[in-house]
Formats: C-alpha cells, sequence, structure tokens
C-alpha cells in the first residue's frame, strides 16, 4: 500500500467518523426533546384543576338583622361625609363566628361586621355599627348586610339593608338604577391571600330581588378560564387555584343562559394568591 492509499483509507475513516458522531448526536438531541415533551406532558396533567364546592357548617343566624332607621331614598344637598348608623339585632359585631370555618377560610381577626357596598364596588368592612363614609355626588345604590368574621355574608331577608342616596343640586343617574329588578352584589373573594389561606377561597355574593334555581335564574361563575354554573344561593369555596393572579367574573342569568339587565349583573374581580 502506498502512502497516497495509506492517508485516503485514513480520510475515508475519519469521514465515516464524524458522520457517525453528528449523527448519535443528532440522535441524542432528538431523545433530549422527547424527554423535555414527555415531562411538559406529565406536568401540564397534574396542574391543580379548579373546583367550586358549596360551603357547609357555618351557623345560620336566621334572626338576625341589619336595620337603617332611614326612607328608603335617602337625599342629601352635598357630597362628602355622611353618616350612618345601623341597629344589630340577633347578632354581636366584633365576635368570632363560631364553627370550623373561621380556621380553614381567612378569617378577620377583628371579628363579625357589616360589608358595606356602594354601587357594587368593593366592600368596605365595619365592626360597629355607626360610621362615617365619603359619599360623592350623582345617584347611588346602596347594600349593606351582616358578614361572619371569615366573610360569608348572612343570608336572609332581615339581614340586608338596600337604599338610594340621591346625593347633590342636581344629581345624575349614570347607572340607571331599577331598585326593584333582580341584581346580584358581589361580595367575596377580595385582595391578596397567602399561605393556608390560599387552599380554600370564599366566593360570596348577595342576589336581590330575584331566586336562584335549576330552572330559574342562575349565578354564572368564571374563575380564569373554568366556568361553573350556580344554581343555589349559597356560599361556595373555591379550591386548587394557582399562585398569582386569579380573574373571577359573576353574572346574573336568566334560565336560558342570557344575561340580565343591569348595571351590576356582570362583574369582573382580580385577587392574588401568594405562597
Amino acid at each position: 500500500m502506498n502512502k497516497k492509499t495509506h492517508y485516503q483509507i485514513i480520510t475515508i475513516f475519519l469521514l465515516l467518523l464524524a458522520i457517525t458522531s453528528c449523527k448519535q448526536e443528532k440522535k441524542a438531541e432528538e431523545t433530549i426533546d422527547e424527554l423535555e415533551a414527555e415531562i411538559t406532558e406529565e406536568v401540564e396533567v397534574v396542574q391543580p384543576k379548579i373546583i367550586l364546592e358549596k360551603l357547609e357548617g357555618s351557623p345560620t343566624y336566621a334572626n338576625a338583622a341589619l336595620i337603617l332607621g332611614t326612607p328608603d331614598e335617602i337625599v342629601a344637598k352635598k357630597s362628602g361625609g355622611m353618616d350612618f348608623s345601623f341597629n344589630v339585632e340577633n347578632y354581636e359585631l366584633g365576635a368570632q363566628t363560631k364553627g370550623s370555618n373561621a380556621q380553614k377560610l381567612a378569617n378577620s381577626g377583628k371579628g363579625q361586621h357589616i360589608h358595606f357596598i356602594l354601587n357594587n364596588q368593593p366592600y368596605s368592612a365595619h365592626y360597629e355599627p355607626s360610621f362615617k363614609k365619603e359619599i360623592p355626588d350623582g345617584i347611588h345604590h346602596l347594600v349593606a348586610f351582616l358578614s361572619r368574621s371569615f366573610h360569608e355574608s348572612v343570608k336572609n331577608e332581615n339581614s340586608v339593608v338596600v337604599r338610594k342616596l340621591i346625593v347633590g343640586e342636581k344629581p345624575e343617574d349614570k347607572l340607571s338604577l331599577d331598585m326593584e329588578a333582580p341584581t346580584l352584589i358581589y361580595s367575596r373573594p377580595k385582595g391578596e391571600y397567602s399561605g393556608k389561606d390560599t387552599e380554600e377561597i370564599l366566593l360570596d355574593f348577595f342576589v336581590l330581588n330575584t331566586k336562584l334555581s335549576k330552572d330559574g335564574n342562575k349565578v354564572r361563575a368564571k374563575i380564569n378560564d373554568k366556568e361553573f354554573t350556580i344554581t343555589e344561593w349559597v356560599p361556595h369555596v373555591i379550591k386548587g387555584l394557582p399562585m398569582g393572579e386569579i380573574t373571577i367574573q359573576l353574572e346574573l342569568i336568566d334560565a336560558s343562559g342570557n344575561l340580565i339587565p343591569g348595571p351590576f349583573n356582570k362583574v369582573t374581580r382580580t385577587v392574588t394568591l401568594k405562597e
């Protein structure tokens, strides 16, 4: 074998070795890609599933009452601080609600309170029956109801106060309010949750001038991308939520699934869950 032939054989061998190495590298990359895809699929499978369950076991407070000694329409010529003085019967503001729900849900250390909601905006919590609120010019829809220490509303015909507030010299009715129409009032969830409080989140609302049923009006709840239909006016808990920002949308709908007209009957809120 001459020297030229020897070099040719070595060159061919090196080329074959390089080709084989490239094929093995490519195969290794494909194998890694396949493993990553499998791992991704496994992660997607074990993602938490959002669940909505009825909350049970709370004291009923069937005889509790919230009373505001004013006409159905409260008129004030000037905007600003307005005094509200409620009477509370068969219910103790500031007390801790008894039962296991106070331990498993986000609970106020200040105890039972009043949820004060103006125009279906996020509520303010009040632990005394008398307080002052800033009310701007305009025609407003006020809903106030009794709340347990873990923010579940007391649901009976006497636990809620509804008023129209007419404030200012020439107030405008920007909401086109019909105080007798079926109305959905959002209450919970609200704000930020962390630690153990993220495991079970209270979903609660108030309905006025209507009842919920399987064959009648309902509430459609969208929690992130998951949709639920609520046919009973009872509190619920949300489980399986991921950390981060959560979007909750509530809609009051009729038996055919159509949104019932009203300025408050479709509401969207966001809350944040932290480790």
